[in-house]
C-alpha cells in the first residue's frame, strides 16, 4: 500500500507530497515514476503498486504542487489544459528540483531509477541530462523530447513511444535522438497509441504494455547492478 509524504526541494525549500510505496520482497533499487499531466490519478496509482511489485522501491512526486496542491483531472480536453497550465507554470527547473530530492531520498539504499509517462516521459529524459544520481531511465512518449534530443545524458535511456500515437510521430522522433545519441535503445510498439502504459485506456495494448515493463526492467538491471 503506498502512503503519502512530504519531501523538500533543496532548490527553492519548497515542500511537496508524493506517494512512496515500499517493496515486495528482495528490494531491488528505487524508482521514481514521474505522472502524466493528468497529475496522481488512478493509472499513476496503479503504476506504483506495479513496480512496488516487482521489488522496488516507489516514489511518485506530486509534480504541480506549487500550483495546485494534491492536483488530479480526468483525461479530457479540461483536465489535458488545467495540467497543460500547471505544468508550464511550474517549469523545468522546478520538476528537476522535486526529483532530485526524490533522488537523494532513495540513493543510499541502492541504485536510483526513474520512469515517466507523456509529461514524465519528457521529465525523465530532462533528468537523465540534468540530475545527479540516477543509474538509468525509461522514457514513454514524451512529447517535448525531440527538442531535448541533443542534451548530454548523464544517465542511459530507454524510450518507449506507440506506432498509433496521433500526437507524437514514432519515427521522427526515433531519428531525432539516434542522430544525437545512436546508443537509446527505442522500441516502438505497432498495437498501441499514445498513454498505452495505463490498463484500460482505448489507446493501450496489454501485451505492448507488460512488454515495454520488462524491457525496462531488464534495462535497469542491465545499468543499476540489481
Amino acid at each position: 500500500m503506498a502512503e503519502t509524504i512530504t519531501l523538500t526541494a533543496a532548490h527553492d525549500g519548497f515542500v511537496f507530497t508524493a506517494l512512496h510505496a515500499a517493496p515486495e520482497g528482495s528490494r531491488k533499487g528505487g524508482v521514481i515514476v514521474i505522472q502524466e499531466i493528468f497529475g496522481l490519478d488512478k493509472y499513476v496509482q496503479e503504476d506504483v503498486a506495479r513496480w512496488a511489485a516487482r521489488g522496488f522501491e516507489v516514489l511518485a512526486p506530486s509534480m504541480f504542487d506549487r500550483g495546485e496542491k494534491g492536483f488530479t483531472a480526468l483525461h479530457d480536453e479540461a483536465g489535458f489544459a488545467r495540467g497543460r497550465e500547471l505544468a508550464m507554470a511550474n517549469g523545468p527547473d522546478n520538476a528537476m528540483g522535486d526529483i532530485q530530492a526524490c533522488i537523494d531520498f532513495l540513493k543510499d539504499r541502492g541504485p536510483v531509477f526513474i520512469v515517466g509517462y507523456c509529461y514524465g516521459g519528457t521529465m525523465a529524459w530532462l533528468a537523465a541530462s540534468r540530475t545527479q544520481g540516477l543509474s538509468a531511465a525509461a522514457s514513454y512518449y514524451g512529447g517535448q523530447v525531440a527538442g531535448m534530443a541533443k542534451f548530454a545524458l548523464r544517465a542511459p535511456v530507454i524510450v518507449h513511444l506507440g506506432a498509433k500515437d496521433p500526437h507524437i510521430p514514432a519515427e521522427d522522433l526515433k531519428a531525432a535522438i539516434w542522430a544525437a545519441h545512436p546508443e537509446v535503445p527505442i522500441h516502438v510498439y505497432a498495437a498501441s497509441g499514445h498513454g498505452f502504459n495505463n490498463d484500460g485506456r482505448p489507446d493501450s495494448d496489454l501485451a505492448d504494455a507488460e512488454l515495454a515493463r520488462q524491457r525496462t526492467v531488464a534495462f535497469f538491471a542491465e545499468h543499476g547492478t540489481l
